[in-house]
């Protein structure tokens, strides 16, 4: 895949059982006695996302997002004017594949319109075929791995591909100065991926990596002293740390081994609120990115309506743009059913070089007044490419404060390369 031109970016403001969980709502309009015909217009959304396992701590917001959408998209007047149903699995993590796969069979017996989700690389992989093999398009709001650009046709996702965020990262890093960087990178789909993006970004930027260019650590590991003390050994300005939650008692391991943990850095997957896991001002003036534009006020407001404790928004209006995505290629196709689905989403999303729209509501009323449309939302992502990835997105620039939470500080557009 080609590197993007940085010169064209630009700076803007345990585990479960056997069985998986199933969530379902909003059961529509039907009764017993419904036609077939009216069964086939209620639009179904699946959602696939850890609610157990390593990313745990990201599900419960990204199935309130599903949530969210649904009850804008019923508020507009649903999809072919019937409510619409949302399902919900949990997948838990890639170290869990029988539970990956159970999920997957719990939403696929609901005969679902779309798949939203899943959000992990590594569980993407083991589990697309069982979607797409159906004829049932999925829409990761946040499998970020380069190898999934035209991965299927029924494959799309509403983020960006790890050559865009390894760009930022990398060059974050190189401009702030640091000159010899050691890497704890876990050993996932997600991780090698991103890692191998950063690393061709800091070999441009003059930055020597010390340690983990090529090391790197088990998801299920543990007990991180023997990596802290390695990483120690090198004597690095800073440390990249891509993982999961994992990073909660490797950040504590390294601060024991006296590593300064306000110089380092995070990606998407573990650059969340960390007010409750290290003791306040340990991550004070690390920083990081996140793929994606940065929710509203607005945004965070509405989704705490509906889940009032929410504090993570990772991959939040990528969900909720995957959501309202799939519910107008479902009304511009005139049906529900994913083929349907499936064949309309790359011109919803604008490559019929139609007119932009931020809500369902307005995208709707345009339609249906014979117009062709562009979804913006609120994630503000370009039409899709023949690769099914957002043409253009943001990645978003954060730093800790003294409690340890992200605060949002800048942002990067420009176009997602393609091969």
């Amino acid at each position: 895949m080609n590197k993007p031109n940085r010169k064209t970016w630009r700076t803007t403001a345990t585990a479960m059982a056997a069985t998986a969980v199933l969530t379902l709502s909003g059961c529509g309009t039907g009764t017993a006695d419904s036609s077939a015909n009216a069964a086939e217009d209620t639009f179904v959304a699946g959602g696939l996302f850890p609610l157990t396992g390593t990313a745990a701590y990201l599900g419960p917001s990204n199935v309130s997002t599903m949530k969210l959408a649904e009850q804008d998209i019923d508020e507009a007047g649903g999809v072919l004017g019937n409510k619409i149903s949302t399902i919900t699995a949990d997948t838990s993590d890639a170290e869990h594949a029988d539970q990956n796969a159970t999920a997957v069979q719990s939403v696929l017996s609901k005969n679902p319109s779309v798949v939203i989700g899943p959000p992990l690389s590594s569980v993407v992989k083991n589990t697309y075929k069982q979607v797409t093999t159906s004829k049932i398009p999925m829409i990761s709001p946040g499998a970020t791995s380069t190898a999934f650009s035209g991965l299927d046709d029924y494959f799309f996702r509403t983020i960006p591909p790890d050559t865009v965020q390894g760009v930022v990262m990398g060059d974050l890093i190189a401009q702030d100065g640091i000159k010899n960087l050691a890497i704890a990178v876990f050993n996932d789909e997600y991780g090698i991926s991103l890692r191998a993006e950063v690393l061709k970004t800091l070999k441009e930027g003059g930055v020597n990596v010390v340690y983990g260019e090529t090391e790197t650590f088990d998801p299920a590991e543990n007990n991180f002293s023997s990596i802290a003390t390695n990483i120690k050994a090198t004597n690095p300005d800073a440390v990249l740390v891509i993982a999961a939650d994992q990073t909660i008692p490797l950040v504590k391991e390294l601060a024991a081994k006296g590593i300064d943990t306000h110089k380092l850095y995070m990606p998407d997957s573990n650059m969340v609120d960390h007010s409750k896991d290290f003791t306040s001002g340990l991550l004070k003036g690390s920083k990081g990115t996140i793929p994606g534009a940065h929710p509203t006020s607005e945004f965070q407001n509405a989704l705490k309506t509906i889940a009032p404790d929410t504090t993570i928004y990772t991959y939040n209006t990528e969900t909720y743009d995957a959501m309202v995505l799939a519910a107008l290629a479902a009304e511009k196709g005139g049906a529900a059913d994913s083929e349907t689905v499936q064949k309309n989403l790359m011109a919803v999303s604008g490559t019929t070089k139609g007119e932009k729209c931020e809500s369902y509501e307005d995208c709707v009323a345009l339609m249906k007044s014979g117009k062709e449309i562009q979804y913006v939302g609120k994630t503000s992502i370009g039409v899709f490419n023949n690769a099914h990835d957002p043409s253009t997105a943001s990645i978003g620039i954060y730093e800790y404060d003294d409690s340890n939470v992200p605060v949002f500080l800048d942002s990067q557009e420009g176009a997602v390369p393609q091969n």
